[in-house]
């Protein structure tokens, strides 16, 4: 999927502070209208997941996905961030639970993501769109 030069989101929880890129994928699309949101985050493994207002018909998603991936869970209406290996994970990969789309790309080192802990805020919002 080609990333959306216009869409860059912000993505904020403590002191942490990322800019991310989302493609052109009609999840992308859907969760860029629904900016801005706040969730909670839940960790398993290296990746966080938290709840959002979207609700995006399924699209075809990857049993792999790579560092600093964004995906949406259509069964948890979910935004999930990957950051390294899951409990699904095979040696290095990076496997989500189930297959996800994946909607986004974060800008820079995905791991600063290790320091939110479960049931830390999450705000997301629009950064730019050109």
């Amino acid at each position: 999927m080609a990333l959306n030069m216009g869409k860059t989101i912000r993505i904020k929880s403590g002191g942490i502070t990322v800019k991310a890129k989302l493609n052109d994928t009609k999840s992308a699309q859907a969760i860029w209208e629904a900016l801005p949101f706040k969730g909670y985050a839940n960790r398993w493994g290296d990746e966080i997941y938290f709840s959002i207002p979207v609700h995006a018909a399924p699209e075809e998603g990857q049993e792999l996905v790579d560092l600093g991936d964004l995906g949406y869970w259509l069964g948890g209406r979910a935004l999930c961030i990957f950051f390294g290996p899951t409990p699904m994970s095979r040696g290095d990969e990076i496997r989500p639970a189930g297959p996800v789309p994946v909607v986004g790309k974060i800008i820079g080192d995905a791991k600063v993501f290790r320091q939110v802990a479960s049931g830390a805020e999450i705000l997301v919002e629009r950064e730019s769109e050109s």
